[in-house]
């Protein structure tokens, strides 16, 4: 496997629509894949995994992960978003920046490192649903890997290693109040009442602050209230999406936040924390020897639901990902494939 069947990969899996929880006509197409290059991937839903070699359960695990989901294209495409078009250096197409890059880079290395012997357990895996944070994603095919002690996830962050990441609290909150005609007079009113809170999470800054990762951000995204012009409505419905750093745990931060709020909160989920890696591990000290700039992500990834410790690194640029006729450069398939390797041929997970 090279650089230009790499290309190819991706042109391939450009062409096959695979939004979260419709990923079948992938997942099968890259089982069938992986068979011809000679591996036995298992397969776990629209979730595929298979190991370089036997387990060794005297070696440590290595797991190189990407996701073969995509959202759905917006309508501001100009361009076919399941036809990949190459102009140049660029390769245009849905999926093509997050994460397809990064997921036929992964697939070539893990290829070349199963070439020869390696200290580690190598093993690929594919996740479903990622880009909705599903049940049936991530967290679902790791329950059924052999011991994982070191995941690569990737996602596009220009080949820089992410070696901590934000986690995710998301609020639904309800202030409550008294409905009214709006003639007459209302102390109580529901959404004078929320935006008392509301503003309370636009100006508070919490006390930690991680050196990667920064404050916790806490923004307001969706208010609903009222349904007349001339009724004061008894309840303001609003949601809070919260960037948490590694300073605070998202159960720690919403009791605190219950204490501090008037309104009613009830929190999506806790299981999206926030993630980071020792600075002595072994990856991290590869990635300084590379010259690669260890920077903290804003963004979630599959990582918030591996209980290893792990790295984000990939092809692309982040900030492509989502956007209307979304693209990869071919150099930058080149460059990731050549620096996974580099990171990881004879890599000693454990010293």
């Amino acid at each position: 496997m090279d650089y230009q069947s790499s290309i190819d990969l991706l042109k391939k899996l450009i062409s096959l629509p695979s939004f979260s929880k419709e990923e079948q006509l992938r997942a099968d197409f890259l089982c069938r894949y992986l068979q011809e290059l000679g591996f036995e991937p298992k397969r776990v839903g629209n979730n595929l995994w298979c190991p370089a070699q036997n387990i060794d359960s005297s070696k440590p695990g290595l797991l190189l992960n990407s996701h073969i989901d995509t959202v759905r294209p917006s309508d501001s495409w100009t361009r076919q978003p399941f036809e990949p078009q190459t102009e140049g250096d660029r390769l245009y197409g849905l999926g093509s920046n997050d994460a397809g890059a990064a997921l036929v880079c992964l697939i070539q290395t893990f290829w070349r490192l199963s070439r020869k012997a390696q200290p580690y357990n190598l093993i690929l895996g594919l996740s479903a649903e990622e880009e909705i944070t599903g049940a049936q994603g991530i967290e679902s095919l790791m329950s059924a890997l052999p011991s994982i002690d070191l995941a690569i996830v990737g996602e596009p962050t220009g080949m820089q290693a992410a070696v901590a990441e934000k986690g995710l609290l998301v609020l639904d909150c309800t202030a409550r109040g008294k409905s009214g005609h709006a003639a007459h007079d209302n102390p109580d009113n529901a959404i004078y009442n929320a935006i008392e809170d509301i503003n309370w999470f636009k100006t508070t800054i919490l006390p930690r602050s991680s050196d990667l990762l920064g404050p916790v951000k806490m923004t307001v995204t969706v208010i609903q209230a009222g349904e007349k012009h001339n009724i004061v409505p008894d309840s303001c419905r609003f949601t809070v999406d919260i960037r948490v750093n590694e300073k605070y745990s998202n159960q720690e931060l919403y009791d605190y936040i219950c204490t501090q709020v008037k309104c009613s909160v009830r929190a999506r989920s806790f299981h999206l924390d926030s993630s980071s890696i020792s600075p002595d591990h072994p990856i991290v000290k590869a990635c300084k020897t590379q010259g690669l700039t260890l920077y903290g992500s804003p963004t979630l990834s599959d990582q918030a639901r591996m209980h290893c410790p792990s790295i984000k690194i990939g092809p692309g640029q982040s900030l492509r990902s989502h956007t209307a006729d979304e693209f990869v450069l071919l150099s930058e398939i080149r460059e990731g494939a050549e620096l996974y390797y580099r990171l990881l041929d004879e890599l000693k997970i454990n010293e």
